[in-house]
């Protein structure tokens, strides 16, 4: 398989993903729209099928869609990211390039299906791109991001080892599961393009009264997630 493969693989499933979550949080907090005022369990729903839908466009690649997923497999000691896709620099980088650009082109969709309830938000809207403590405590938040994409990494890497055809399902309830059980406290970014992504969008886009993109904050879901990642992939190296 080609990088360029690999490359508009990674593009197209991480871009579905973040429409579909990006959208899902529009939905919910801004106004006038359909969904406004649901609860945060059709916020994990919604990541959920987002992450379900966007496996499947990604699939040529593996369907990372994910920085702290890449960097998971490549600690855990496999050989290749995909079939025909052996684990180095070069394909490292164009996995994370490819998910950064997906997310980036997807927040910017989905603030144009939502554009004219971003024009009549009253408030700021950086909570439907990125994520947020709910109570800012740098470290606890740093934590609590290292704990919810451990699980996720780790997760991932033992359903290789175990039967069943669920396929992309079994990451959709697992990433639905996690925001409900962990995603309280940060909004459980436990994907860095995931963030950065709409984050870079919500700064460059023609937002009336948008705010400020917190970019003192922003490390923490990068951080976090690319630490809970290691931490997953070498787990998965134990024998259990």
């Amino acid at each position: 398989m080609s990088l360029w493969t690999v490359f508009g693989s990674e593009v197209v499933g991480t871009f579905i993903l973040i429409l579909l979550g990006v959208g899902v949080v529009a939905n919910v907090v801004l106004p006038g729209t359909y969904g406004n005022g649901a609860n945060w369990l059709l916020i994990n729903f919604g990541w959920g099928i987002a992450v379900f839908a966007g496996v499947y466009a990604g699939a040529s690649s593996g369907a990372h869609i994910n920085p702290a997923v890449t960097l998971g497999i490549a600690v855990s000691g496999a050989d290749e990211y995909a079939p025909d896709v052996p684990i180095t620099l070069a394909s490292s980088l164009v996995y994370v390039v490819g998910q950064l650009v997906g997310a980036f082109l997807g927040a910017v969709v989905a603030w144009m299906a939502y554009r004219k309830h971003y024009d009549a938000a009253t408030e700021p809207v950086l909570g439907t791109f990125s994520t947020g403590p709910a109570i800012k405590s740098t470290p606890w938040n740093v934590i609590t991001e290292v704990i919810g994409t451990f699980v996720l990494v780790y997760i991932i890497l033992r359903f290789g080892d175990t039967p069943g055809e669920l396929g992309p399902l079994a990451v959709a309830l697992l990433v639905v599961g996690i925001g409900a059980s962990l995603g309280g406290p940060t909004g459980y970014a436990i994907n860095p393009a995931r963030d950065l992504g709409p984050r870079i969008a919500h700064a460059v886009l023609p937002i009336r009264g948008k705010g400020d993109s917190n970019w003192g904050y922003a490390w923490v879901p990068i951080v976090g997630p690319l630490i809970g990642a290691v931490l997953g992939g070498l787990l998965s190296r134990v024998p259990l």
